[in-house]
């Protein structure tokens, strides 16, 4: 508790920019939002005034960053399991447990467990040599999906493999991989839900997430053309899924949407890049959500504030040109409707420095200023 204010602290692991947005969602519910970040020119770092720095694999520093924390939770998933279940047994309120989170971690512990629980989900196999990639290709075809079990992120640790001769040189680099089959997708799809410790749940609409070069560029709230029977079914997927790993705090489940059904591709237990949107486009913003969450408060609402919301992320583009700071100024006399989030990043070439998103009733119309305002912040054009 702050002595200040009489308001809880949480702890979040990490720095980067969900942290930051966790923080703006702090301030409106006058919590104190202290955050591990690992530099003092992490995103979070540069905005927020409880900042600890140290690594997210050292447990001295995470057990004294966690003192007089009334919960502690991860803008990423990569501490340890080992450290947040030494934190647990010290008695700290750490959220999602270690537990639920390794469901995040190891994709071959992910989808066992989703297969015990009845959850749709691609064929897969574990793999301990290219042998078992090309038996595995033999039963579904090339090409199939290899995928390191631990770190993976924006498209890095996944593989589309062709042949024996490329499966060999993966194998060769000794990373830890499953193997997928190549789902025939339609287009991906998030389901967002957030669970407390008491076991409410709130599920956000189910949004098409639209990628490009592994990374995400566009999420369209709610689902263009998704129907209502699959949405409900999404929804209670995820909600399923929460109660049955534990998770306390978001969820995100990605889905692949085929002609028969849904697929579970992914999880992510922290706010999502899927959920940005929810800032301006929810009634209650996936942050505060995930904050009323790990705090036991009750849920917020979900419910959309236009009838079509899209959040288009900005890529960093090629240095010269117009500075940013001009071309925002630019945007805005365009488009004053459009809400920019700047990430506080260093620019470089195809990372993610911030997000826009732009609200209304017509998603096609929407789609495409959000399209626009992107492509403007990158390119100045």
């Amino acid at each position: 508790m702050d002595t200040r204010t009489g308001l809880p602290v949480v702890g979040m692991v990490g720095g980067g920019q969900l942290a930051r947005m966790t923080h703006q969602a702090a301030i409106s519910l006058g919590q104190s939002l202290r955050v591990l970040a690992e530099s003092p020119d992490d995103s979070a770092a540069l905005v927020i005034g409880d900042v600890r720095i140290g690594s997210h694999t050292d447990l001295a520093a995470l057990r004294e960053f966690a003192k007089d924390c009334d919960a502690v939770t991860f803008d990423h998933e990569h501490v340890p399991t080992e450290h947040i279940a030494a934190l647990e047994g010290e008695g700290v309120r750490i959220y999602p447990g270690s537990a639920a989170l390794l469901f995040a971690q190891d994709k071959g512990r992910m989808r066992a467990r989703l297969a015990e629980l009845g959850a749709p989900v691609p064929r897969w196999r574990p793999v301990n040599d290219t042998a078992d990639i090309a038996a595995f290709a033999a039963e579904t075809g090339w090409p199939v999906i290899a995928k390191a079990t631990r770190g993976g992120y924006d498209g890095k640790g996944v593989w589309v493999l062709s042949s024996p001769d490329e499966a060999q040189r993966l194998v060769d680099t000794g990373t830890p991989l499953i193997v997928e089959e190549k789902v025939p997708l339609r287009r991906e799809l998030a389901a967002l839900v957030a669970r407390s410790p008491f076991g409410q749940v709130a599920a956000y609409p189910v949004v098409e997430t639209v990628q490009r070069d592994g990374i995400c560029v566009e999420v369209l709230a709610p689902a263009p053309g998704l129907s209502d029977e699959r949405a409900v079914a999404a929804q209670q997927l995820a909600i399923d899924l929460a109660h049955a790993l534990g998770v306390v705090g978001l969820l995100a489940v990605e889905l692949f949407e085929t002609d028969t059904g849904i697929v579970v591709n992914e999880l992510a237990m922290r706010p999502h890049n899927s959920g940005h949107w929810s800032i301006e486009g929810a009634r209650t913003s996936q942050f505060e959500q995930h904050l009323r969450a790990v705090l036991d408060y009750p849920m917020g609402s979900t419910a959309l504030t236009a009838p079509a919301v899209v959040m288009a992320n900005v890529l960093g583009g090629a240095s010269g040109g117009m500075s940013i700071d001009e071309r925002l100024h630019h945007l805005f006399a365009a488009d004053p409707g459009a809400r920019v989030h700047f990430y506080g990043k260093q620019v470089r070439p195809g990372r993610k420095i911030g997000h826009v998103t732009v609200l209304g009733d017509d998603m096609t119309e929407v789609r495409a200023r959000a399209a626009r305002a992107a492509r403007w912040l990158q390119e100045g054009k």
